[in-house]
């Protein structure tokens, strides 16, 4: 279904990971989005962002807003398919299968450990390599040589939106990698310095509450989500939807 003009995948948790796995086999350049509402305000202003998502092989819908947003606009996404979440059970996946995965973003020594922790955390996980993320536009083509001579199965990118959207969508099929995917701050999750909201937050859909009060610097960019509720309300009426 379309959120604000962005197709969004109605699928579990277990068929997205599930459909990683055939793109992974089938071994032709994929780009995996986990898509949450300020992402989607984000792409009605960058149009280079928006063409990123709309070329995206698969979308899923990374925020409760967005589970919310498809739900009023009358198509419902099964459920919430969490970036970290998804992220670690691709990493399950292929410490069980033998993929090699390359990790890609954040600070140097984060990347490095968050290699280190994904491997002990799934014994027998190939890391085919990782860089960090704070390369100048000048150095890309080198990053993108080093990532394609390590020859991963699957490469997480943590460079925050818009940059991993675009860097994915830029360089997909000189990479040669069968799945890249942007994780966001998902290696500071990993390797323990940013703690996730306890579950039951997580399941109340109340994430967002958590990090903006351990993270107040996040106001701003929180201002999305009324700005996001406002318009696919507005979108909804437009559509002869009114679901109170």
């Amino acid at each position: 279904m379309e959120v604000l003009g962005i197709p969004v995948d109605g699928i579990t948790m277990e068929e997205a990971v599930a459909t990683v796995e055939g793109y992974i086999e089938d071994g032709t350049p994929h780009q995996v989005v986990t898509v949450n509402p300020e992402m989607l305000m984000l792409a009605r202003r960058d149009t280079g962002f928006r063409e990123a998502l709309l070329k995206a092989d698969l979308v899923v819908p990374d925020g409760v807003g967005v589970v919310w947003a498809s739900r009023h606009l009358g198509n419902p996404v099964p459920e919430r398919v969490a970036g970290y979440d998804l992220m670690l059970s691709l990493l399950e996946v292929s410490a069980r299968r033998g993929y090699r995965v390359y990790f890609l973003g954040a600070r140097g020594e984060v990347v490095e450990e968050a290699a280190r922790s994904a491997r002990n955390l799934f014994p027998g996980l190939q890391v085919a390599g990782f860089h960090h993320g704070y390369f100048p536009a000048g150095e890309e083509e080198g990053v993108v040589e080093g990532v394609r001579y390590s020859q991963p199965d699957l490469l997480l990118v943590g460079m925050g939106s818009p940059r991993q959207e675009k860097f994915l969508a830029r360089n997909l099929s000189r990479l040669d990698v069968p799945v890249g995917i942007g994780v966001g701050g998902s290696f500071d999750v990993l390797t323990g310095r940013i703690r996730r909201a306890p579950l039951w937050m997580q399941e109340a859909g109340l994430e967002w509450f958590y990090r903006l009060v351990r993270e107040p610097y996040r106001l701003g960019r929180m201002l999305a989500l009324p700005r996001f509720a406002w318009t696919v309300l507005r979108e909804g009426k437009g559509n002869g939807i009114d679901r109170g």
